[in-house]
């Protein structure tokens, strides 16, 4: 009679001791750990950048700055993060090479998804400091054109009628202030590590608007005892897949139902507005500066920009991740003229980078074939990213007097990649963003007029500034680069644009000698 091999040990502080040597483990004493700062929204991101940045400070300046990981929408932490102590194994992979690490900074973990109770016990603590997020950028309930608070979203709007009993990020974090005042009165730091432009002025502004319609002197408080920096992070780490899973069991003999995978690049800059203690990340890589507007600029117009066009194109071209993106020819010769011919003259001066050598460093890190980023999940709430990413650059131009031959045409690959989604279109793919339901409904009342479409899409003000909606020049490109995406040959509208460009800076040198 056959018996059945045991199942693999799952991961968990009594694991931690018997660990192979293959994989690195936390280098300080985890039983000595107490919390000291809160974190909204502990998905792959998170993992692998502000707690591996945590976990590195621990073991070389260990002090009270564990981790409480709280979720206040799916998915749950109890069954996986909660079951293994906080532990999980963090993957980097680059091409052939993985490295494995089991980072220890999560000391507890909070599901908060049927009522803001557990996570305004922890928010509204004496204990807690700081508290950081990645809650992506539909979790701030704001206006993406403007960046201020949508007073007509429904959780906000939820929120405002029942101020105890919260559901948004503005209305949790404004209660749990409202508590930290009736209670304790500690100063709070509140760090958004979202890929946002301006992302602490963003949680400032819907935080305070809401307190402000409460009414209570909440305000005034906040004004004097909390700080919202701003910040920027860079690593990427796509969704993991049951493969990521199965790997840690197959080279190391254990089971792991958090694992993560990032690259081996990182990069945190923070701005320097704290309250009171701060974690000193800055002794293990990151930057702490007085502006972080110029690292925002550079790397979410360069990096960022990069991603959403290649994603929604690569899409429409038929290719399924990243690196099959970049690997195209046309593709990349588009995304690098696009980014050191449109992009990089926007940019502010950034200390010590360069910025030919970023763009070329950014779409090197996009070709690692271990990274399995898929197309679909980099163009998810697209709505949400396409202003910093690629309206703000061409606003710029425009400003500049300059040309935009290049920029609008991920803007209609956004607006393609959408439209595609609708009835009108097949359903082609599903998609998942904001306004979907709003940009199929513009496809199934116009039908495949690029000249309409692009005008109902382009009348979304929440999105396209009415001025630059408005420009001729920008309106004719879009509605260009539409026609041609939505046809059978959509990469036409990217060998238009170059052929186009190229035309344009043949003819410069004869027009400069006249």
């Amino acid at each position: 009679m056959s018996v059945a091999s045991a199942s693999p040990e799952g991961l968990g502080p009594a694991l931690l001791s018997r660990l192979p040597s293959s994989v690195q483990k936390p280098a300080y004493d985890r039983a000595a750990l107490a919390p000291g700062m809160a974190h909204l929204g502990v998905g792959a991101f998170h993992r692998c950048h502000q707690a591996e940045y945590t976990d590195d400070l621990l073991a070389s300046h260990f002090d009270r700055w564990g981790v409480v990981g709280i979720n206040i929408r799916p998915p749950s932490l109890t069954e996986t993060l909660g079951r293994q102590g906080g532990l999980y194994t963090r993957l980097i992979r680059e091409n052939q090479r993985i490295e494995a690490r089991v980072i220890g900074s999560i000391v507890k973990v909070v599901d908060s998804q049927s009522s803001a109770a557990p996570a305004l016990d922890v928010l509204s603590s004496a204990d807690i400091d700081l508290v950081t997020m990645t809650v992506t950028e539909k979790g701030y309930c704001h206006i993406p054109s403007s960046g201020e608070l949508d007073l007509d979203h429904p959780d906000i709007v939820h929120d405002l009628a029942n101020p105890g009993t919260p559901r948004s990020v503005p209305g949790i974090l404004a209660r749990a202030l409202e508590l930290r005042r009736a209670t304790h009165g500690r100063p709070l730091t509140l760090l958004s590590c979202d890929n946002i432009q301006t992302n602490g002025v963003i949680l400032a502004n819907v935080v305070q608007a809401f307190a402000e319609r409460r009414g209570n002197g909440l305000i005034d408080w906040i004004a004097a005892n909390a700080t919202f920096p701003s910040a920027m992070v860079d690593r990427i780490a796509p969704a993991v897949t049951q493969a990521d899973l199965d790997s840690v069991e197959q080279r190391h003999g254990y089971r792991d139902a958090a694992v993560v995978v990032g690259e081996p690049f990182r990069q945190w800059v923070i701005e320097q507005k704290f309250a009171g203690r701060m974690p000193r990340w800055d002794r293990v890589g990151a930057t702490f500066v007085d502006d972080v507007t110029p690292f925002e600029h550079l790397k979410m117009r360069v990096l960022n920009g990069a991603q959403t066009t290649l994603a929604t194109l690569g899409v429409l071209a038929g290719l399924e991740h990243t690196f099959d993106a970049i690997a195209d020819p046309l593709l990349s010769a588009f995304v690098r003229r696009m980014l050191v011919e449109e992009t990089l003259p926007t940019l502010l001066p950034v200390p010590d980078m360069e910025p030919l050598a970023y763009v070329e460093q950014s779409l090197g890190r996009l070709k690692n074939t271990a990274i399995r980023h898929r197309n679909h999940q980099i163009a998810t709430d697209g709505s949400q990213k396409i202003v910093q990413r690629l309206l703000n650059p061409i606003r710029d131009r425009l400003g500049q007097g300059a040309s935009i031959g290049l920029l609008p045409v991920p803007v209609a690959g956004w607006m393609a990649y959408l439209i595609q989604a609708s009835e009108k279109f097949g359903k082609r793919w599903p998609v998942s963003d904001p306004y979907a339901g709003k940009v199929a409904a513009i496809a199934d009342a116009t039908g495949r007029d690029p000249h309409a479409l692009a005008a109902g899409v382009l009348a979304i003000d929440t999105i396209f500034d009415p001025g630059l909606a408005a420009n001729d020049t920008f309106r004719k490109a879009v509605i260009s680069a539409l026609g041609a995406l939505l046809s059978d040959d959509p990469m036409a509208a990217v060998r238009h644009s170059l052929q186009q460009g190229e035309a344009a800076r043949l003819k410069r040198p004869s027009q400069s000698a006249l």
